[in-house]
């Protein structure tokens, strides 16, 4: 699976798969899910938006945060969910944020969105803390990049 940067051409079919992907979530969250009212171009243009295919069906926001990288954001087109985008997407910010000498990564899901909270464990974060912020309840992660 070939994850390359963004390009401006690209955060269309990201902010489309932004809202497919978290579509879901809004009856239970009873709102948009900050991730769907993102600015994309904004992250684009920084470059900490990486995308899956060409065209894009697959995208990830990250960057570089004192000694971690945050994951800000990671989504998958529904039709590719289930391919192992989203694992290959989390996996490219590891080696990255590796290759930059950051010690961990570190990231967040809303408390609302359940799928999620087996997810991280199983690729290695561990649960830091709950709390509210920017008007969502969110647990925080975090993976230790200096073990196996």
């Amino acid at each position: 699976m070939h994850i390359r940067p963004a390009q401006p051409a690209d955060v269309a079919a990201v902010q489309r798969i932004a809202r497919a992907a978290y579509a879901p979530y809004v009856s239970r969250i009873g709102r948009e899910p900050a991730p769907m009212v993102a600015n994309f171009a904004a992250a684009q243009t920084a470059g900490q938006l990486w995308v899956a295919g060409d065209p894009a069906t697959g995208f990830v926001v990250a960057y570089p945060r004192g000694d971690h990288w945050h994951l800000e954001n990671v989504a998958v087109d529904p039709a590719m969910q289930g391919t192992g985008m989203g694992r290959a997407l989390i996996e490219a910010v590891e080696r990255m944020a590796r290759a930059a000498g950051a010690e961990a990564v570190e990231l967040y899901t809303n408390a609302k969105m359940t799928e999620n909270q087996g997810l991280y464990p199983a690729l290695g974060y561990s649960e830091t803390g709950r709390g509210r912020e920017d008007g969502f309840d969110r647990i925080f992660y975090c993976k230790d990049l200096r073990r196996p």
